[in-house]
């Protein structure tokens, strides 16, 4: 995975060899008209709107990224293919397998973490007695007041 790049959507040869094996076949084109983008510049476009934090359909033509759009339906497409969690996996198997894994930016979160104390004793339970709740709808001055939208 090497050094940190100076522009980090670009994918590097290191990188690309781990995550090409991940991503499903293309579907047959249905129709004549543009060739395919290439996955690897696809994921780079998706990389690059990520970092950037630019809308999808600002994506430069110029950089040869393929269209906002193509980008995010291949983004979708591997999502739903579940690549992201694959290459998660992988890179953690990865790192693990080095001993490169650096925990001191972990988090836990404290959800799973057991509690050191009890907390409160319980409150009595609420009253099972069907009661009809108040009604927010209606006016006390006996006409409803309704917006319209136009």
């Amino acid at each position: 995975m090497g050094k940190r790049q100076s522009r980090p959507w670009i994918v590097s040869d290191e990188l690309w060899s781990l995550i090409e094996p991940l991503l499903p076949e293309p579907p047959p084109k249905l129709v004549e008209g543009r060739p395919r983008v290439p996955d690897r510049q696809a994921l780079c476009g998706i990389l690059f709107v990520l970092h950037t934090g630019i809308q999808w359909e600002y994506l430069p033509q110029e950089l040869g990224f393929g269209s906002g759009m193509t980008c995010w339906r291949r983004l979708a497409a591997w999502n739903e293919a579940g690549v992201w969690d694959q290459l998660h996996q992988l890179l953690l198997n990865k790192l693990r397998s080095k001993n490169q894994l650096d925990w001191s930016r972990a988090v836990i979160d404290s959800s799973h973490v057991r509690a050191a104390r009890r907390g409160p004793k319980a409150v009595p339970a609420r009253s099972t007695v069907h009661a009809r709740a108040a009604n927010t709808t209606s006016s006390p001055t006996g006409r409803a007041s309704r917006s319209r939208c136009l």
